[in-house]
């Protein structure tokens, strides 16, 4: 179910959102069940990050987190391991003063989070992630604000992706529960066409079985070809989906390897997943 190998059955529902909207590359992305590597380097990476909010203390240190053209990447970690900090980095929310930001093989480490967006970096904060007062199909024509194309293609495929979007498209988004809201927060990145999805603990105070549903639908993204990084606090879970983990403590890189090497290795399942 990981290792660059296939998800097994999970997530095999409809891919109509593959490309069609232009979402992710329109070339194949997996040739015998691996990702291809982007020329250069990775096709998103923040390397040997180190650096803090403001102008306190250094919260990552040399940190390096990458992921690949259709791939699932995850950051998992104990609490204050910097797993969220090392995510914001890569989006440009806090200012680096070691290391660098490549997408695509572009160096964009100089830029603002919202340049990044206008690269192709589709963002989804663990709180304040939807607009609450507006209706789910507002929230994400809210989405498409940088495109001035026809963007009903990619709202249909994410209605497609998350068919309980459409039946509630009228309804307030703060109405909905924590699962639904995740979903609009998820397709509102999605608008954008973004080359790589970027979640921060999309499965935050959701029930199990909300979260393996959320979970399959990652899946499907990355079977399009879209790269997801994901911060996740579900390690075990989020690992079982992952092509590629990062364990970070203190800010560092304490363990890196497929999930599913991750999920075997004694040290790991011993100090992060509870034996």
């Amino acid at each position: 179910m990981s290792g660059g190998d296939g998800y097994g059955d999970r997530g095999n529902r409809d891919l109509s959102i593959a490309n069609a909207g232009g979402m992710g590359e329109d070339s194949p992305v997996h040739e015998g069940g691996h990702a291809f590597v982007a020329p250069g380097g990775p096709f998103l990476i923040g390397e040997a990050m180190t650096g803090g909010y403001g102008r306190g203390a250094d919260i990552l240190h040399g940190c390096t987190i990458a992921v690949e053209r259709g791939e699932i990447a995850v950051i998992v970690g104990p609490n204050g391991a910097g797993k969220s900090t090392a995510m914001k980095a890569v989006f440009g929310m806090l200012n680096l003063r070691e290391g660098a930001v490549r997408l695509d093989g572009e160096d964009i480490t100089g830029l603002s989070p919202q340049a990044r967006v206008r690269k192709g970096m589709g963002f989804v904060p663990q709180t304040h992630n939807i607009f609450a007062s507006m209706s789910v199909e507002e929230n994400l024509e809210m989405g498409a604000f940088i495109r001035r194309d026809d963007f009903r293609d990619t709202m249909a495929q994410v209605y497609d992706l998350f068919p309980i979007l459409k039946e509630k498209r009228r309804q307030a988004a703060g109405e909905l529960s924590g699962g639904q809201r995740q979903q609009v927060a998820v397709g509102r990145a999605l608008m954008t066409r973004p080359k790589v999805l970027m979640l921060d603990e999309p499965t935050a105070g959701v029930s199990p079985i909300v979260m393996d549903e959320l979970f399959d639908r990652i899946i499907e993204v990355a079977r399009t070809g879209l790269p997801v990084l994901m911060v996740e606090q579900n390690a075990r879970q989020a690992l079982a989906i992952a092509d590629k983990g990062y364990v970070l403590v203190q800010g560092r890189n304490a363990h890196t390897g497929t999930g599913k090497g991750l999920l075997a290795d004694d040290e790991v399942r011993r100090s992060f997943l509870g034996g």
